[in-house]
């Protein structure tokens, strides 16, 4: 490789100019609204799923099908999280709280997001 080729690979062109695809200029196909429960004597909202940081979602997913479901509703839930992890939850009704989330969030139960690209 000659001197002139090494400069040329190595040039990174400035954010300004032309590029192949602009990802700042995407927008959710879906309406984002909250996803909004009454548990324990009080509303809880959850962020929707479509709208959550997908390197988070990936790292909660990582521990299984379980792990997959709590780690999206502790993340859903940001800074509610702490205050909804002191209530006792039945296994029964996090599994249909989840599908409930799901459905609102216009995925069908037992779906996930990897699985519609």
């Amino acid at each position: 490789m000659t001197t002139a080729q090494s400069k040329t690979r190595a040039a990174k062109p400035a954010d300004d100019e032309p590029f192949d695809f602009n990802l700042d200029a995407v927008k959710a196909e879906t309406d984002l609204a909250p996803f909004r429960v009454h548990f324990n004597g009080r509303r809880w909202e959850f962020a929707h799923l479509e709208g959550l940081d997908i390197w988070d979602v990936v790292e909660a997913a990582d521990g299984g099908d379980l792990q997959a479901v709590l780690g999206a509703l502790r993340l859903a839930l940001g800074d509610e999280y702490a205050e909804f992890r002191k209530v006792r939850l039945p296994q029964y009704k996090v599994m249909a709280l989840f599908r409930a989330y799901q459905k609102h969030c216009g995925m069908e139960p037992g779906e996930s997001e990897a699985s519609e690209s």
